[in-house]
């Protein structure tokens, strides 16, 4: 199962945030935007993607929910029927949740930088770290700290959780 190293943060200054990622990426960034459905599971969480262009993704994945760089093993499988498959995981697993979000992408080597704006929420940036098969989780968590500190994130505004969490934390 692929692996990245991952973490989150709050961002109070989006544009200084984009400005900075934009110049590691070297890219102004791919907006992208995404409606992520969560559906009950017994392990893990389980989620389809939706593109919003008839293209989606079903993905599964496994992380603890600790701030700082977290190990996450995932597994994805791409859908041109996102709606349909959607009908189908609701009536048979039920429906936990949805987050709507707008993405801005950056890629950095081999971490994926992203800048995103959580209807509900508010904006945050999360690091994926893609793990190649010869690095420890150490190494990953190094490139994830070291990009941090490149970007300006700060300890204190690092994030627990999925954005799925903090939207039901809310709702109490």
């Amino acid at each position: 199962m692929p692996s990245n190293v991952e973490i989150k943060a709050r961002v109070s200054d989006q544009v200084q945030f984009a400005e900075k990622a934009a110049q590691l990426s070297q890219s102004e960034g791919t907006i992208i935007r995404q409606r992520d459905t969560f559906f009950n599971c017994s392990q893990g969480r389980l989620k389809l993607r939706d593109f919003m262009n008839d293209s989606g993704q079903l993905i599964f994945y496994e992380r603890p929910d600790t701030d700082g760089p977290k190990l996450s093993r995932y597994s994805i499988s791409p859908t041109s029927d996102p709606s349909g498959l959607r009908t189908v995981l609701s009536d048979a697993l039920g429906v936990k949740g949805e987050v709507r979000k707008e993405r801005r992408l950056f890629l950095f080597g081999q971490t994926r930088i992203h800048l995103d704006t959580v209807e509900g929420l508010g904006t945050f940036m999360e690091l994926e770290v893609v793990m190649r098969p010869d690095q420890t989780v150490e190494d990953g968590q190094r490139v994830a700290e070291d990009l941090m500190e490149k970007l300006g994130v700060s300890q204190d505004t690092l994030v627990t959780g999925a954005y799925m969490d903090l939207l039901l934390l809310n709702k109490h």
